[in-house]
C-alpha cells in the first residue's frame, strides 16, 4: 500500500484528489473540536460517556462525548441508508428506482438524505431530552430555548458532515462516508491509546501497564491479519462456455469462474444486529428512570452475557438475510444458461441453481461464524486485556471491520486510478 501511495502522489491529477480528500477530512476533524454553545461541558461529558453513547462517540471520533459541532456525525445518514436498503425490498416503487441505473440511484440517494435529516432531528431531540434541562446553560437564555439552539446546531453539523462526505466521494478518492467513519474510529482509538500511555505507571505498576498495552496492540494486529485473510478469501466456481457458431465465426469455448467471497456481506450483518439491540435502549434512555430502561440495561445492556449471545445469533440471522439480498442463484443460473455456459459436471437449469444455492449457503455460514467470532473477540477477549487501562472500548467488531475494509478499498481505488492513468498515456 505504501508503494501505491507514493506512485499516486507522483501523478498530478490523483495527487489533487488525494489532497482534496485530506483537506475535507481535516475540516471534519476540526469540526469535532468546535464546542456547541449553551452546554455545560462537565455534565455533558458525564452523560455522554454512559452506556451506548460511548459506542456512538467512538464512531464520531469522540465528538459526541466532547459536545462538539459534529456530535451526530455521519450516523443519521448511515441509519437512513440501512432503512432505505430494507425499504427497497418491500416497496415496489423503490425497487424499480434501484434498477433504473444512475438516475434511479441519484433519486434514492436524495431520498436517503431527506430521511437522514429527519433522523438527525429525532436523534438530536432525543439526546437533548435524555440530558435534561440541567445540562444546558441558562445564564443567557432559558434552558428550553438553549436546548432548541443546540438541536439546530447538531442537525446542521450532521448535514455539513454529509456534505463533506459527498464532496469526497465526488471529487476525491474513495467513499466519503466510509472514510469519515474510518477517521473517527482511528481518532477515538488513538485518543484512548495516548490516554493509556500517559496513565501508565500511575498506580505504581509501570511494567504491568506497559505489558498490558503491548498485549492489547498485539491482539489488535492479529485480529487485523485475521480479518484481511478472511476478507480476501473467495470460492471460485468454474464456468465452461460451449463453442457456438454464429454466421462465419465461432464463439465460446472459454473457461472462466464466478468469485464468491467468504465475507461478501461485509460489516452489514454486525451493523444490523447491533442496531437492532441498541435501538430499544436508545429509545428507553430518553426516560432513564423507567423500569424498562433499568431492566434492559441490566439484562440486554452492551457487554452483558445475554447481549453477546443474542448479538451472535442475530449476526448469523442477518448474514443469511443479507446474502439472500445480494446473491440470487436463479438469476445467475439463467444468465449462465443463456450465454451457453455450464458448471462442469452439473446440468444447466435447476441443478445449477441448487448447486449455487448450496455453495452460497455454506460460504455464508462460514462468513457468519467469522463475524460472530469477531464479535466475541471484541466483546470478551479485548476487554480482558484493556479493561484496566481504558482500551477495552477502543475497537468494536464493527470498527475493526470498517478500518480494514476502508483501508483495502482505498488502496484498490488508488490502484484502479493509477491503472486508468497509465492506459490513457498508452492510448495517447
Amino acid at each position: 500500500m505504501l508503494n501505491t501511495l507514493i506512485n499516486a502522489f507522483r501523478e498530478k491529477e490523483i495527487r489533487k484528489k488525494m489532497l482534496l480528500t485530506m483537506l475535507m477530512l481535516l475540516i471534519f476533524r476540526l469540526g469535532c473540536f468546535i464546542p456547541v454553545p449553551g452546554i455545560q461541558a462537565s455534565k455533558y461529558t458525564e452523560l455522554a460517556t454512559n452506556g451506548f453513547f460511548e459506542i456512538i462517540s467512538t464512531i464520531t471520533g469522540g465528538s459526541l462525548s466532547n459536545g462538539t459541532l459534529f456530535a451526530l456525525g455521519i450516523l443519521p445518514f448511515i441509519n437512513a441508508f440501512i432503512i432505505m436498503q430494507l425499504l427497497t425490498l418491500v416497496i415496489p416503487a423503490l425497487d424499480r428506482l434501484s434498477k433504473q441505473g444512475e438516475s434511479g440511484r441519484k433519486k434514492i440517494t436524495q431520498i436517503t438524505r431527506y430521511v437522514a435529516i429527519l433522523l438527525a432531528i429525532i436523534q438530536a431531540v432525543g439526546i437533548c431530552l435524555s440530558w435534561g434541562e440541567e445540562t444546558f446553560d441558562s445564564t443567557a437564555m432559558s434552558a428550553k430555548l438553549s436546548m432548541f439552539f443546540v438541536i439546530v446546531i447538531l442537525v446542521g453539523g450532521s448535514c455539513l458532515v454529509m456534505w463533506i462526505a459527498d464532496r469526497i466521494t465526488e471529487y476525491g478518492v474513495g467513499n466519503g462516508t466510509s472514510l469519515i467513519i474510518f477517521v473517527g474510529i482511528l481518532a477515538s482509538a488513538g485518543q484512548r491509546l495516548l490516554g493509556a500511555i500517559k496513565s501508565a505507571g500511575s498506580g505504581g505498576e509501570l511494567a504491568k501497564d506497559v505489558w498490558l498495552i503491548l498485549a492489547f496492540l498485539i491482539m489488535v494486529v492479529l485480529v487485523f491479519v485475521f480479518i484481511i485473510f478472511v476478507d480476501l478469501a473467495e470460492r471460485r466456481i468454474t464456468i465452461q462456455y460451449a463453442k457456438q457458431v454464429k454466421g462465419n465465426k465461432m464463439y465460446g469455448g472459454q473457461t472462466t469462474h464466478i468469485p464468491m467471497k467468504v465475507n461478501a456481506s461485509g460489516v452489514m450483518p454486525i451493523i444490523f444486529a447491533s442496531s437492532f439491540l441498541m435501538f430499544p435502549q436508545m429509545i428507553a434512555s430518553f426516560w432513564p428512570n423507567s423500569g424498562f430502561y433499568q431492566w434492559w440495561s441490566r439484562w440486554l445492556g452492551i457487554g452483558s452475557p445475554i447481549y453477546i449471545t443474542v448479538l451472535c445469533l442475530l449476526i448469523l440471522f442477518f448474514s443469511f438475510f443479507y446474502s439472500q439480498i445480494q446473491f440470487n442463484p436463479e438469476d445467475i443460473s439463467r444468465n449462465i444458461q443463456q450465454n451457453g455456459g455450464f458448471i462442469p459436471g452439473i446440468r444447466p437449469g435447476k441443478p445449477t441453481t441448487d448447486t449455487l444455492k448450496r455453495i452460497n449457503n455454506r460460504i455464508t455460514l462460514f462468513g457468519a461464524i467469522f463475524l460472530a467470532l469477531l464479535a466475541l473477540i471484541t466483546s470478551i477477549v479485548l476487554p480482558l486485556v484493556g479493561s484496566e487501562n481504558g482500551l477495552s472500548n477502543s475497537f468494536s467488531a464493527t470498527g475493526l471491520l470498517i478500518v480494514v475494509s476502508v483501508a483495502m478499498e482505498f488502496d484498490t481505488q488508488l490502484q484502479n486510478q493509477l491503472m486508468m492513468k497509465h492506459y490513457k498515456g498508452f492510448l495517447k
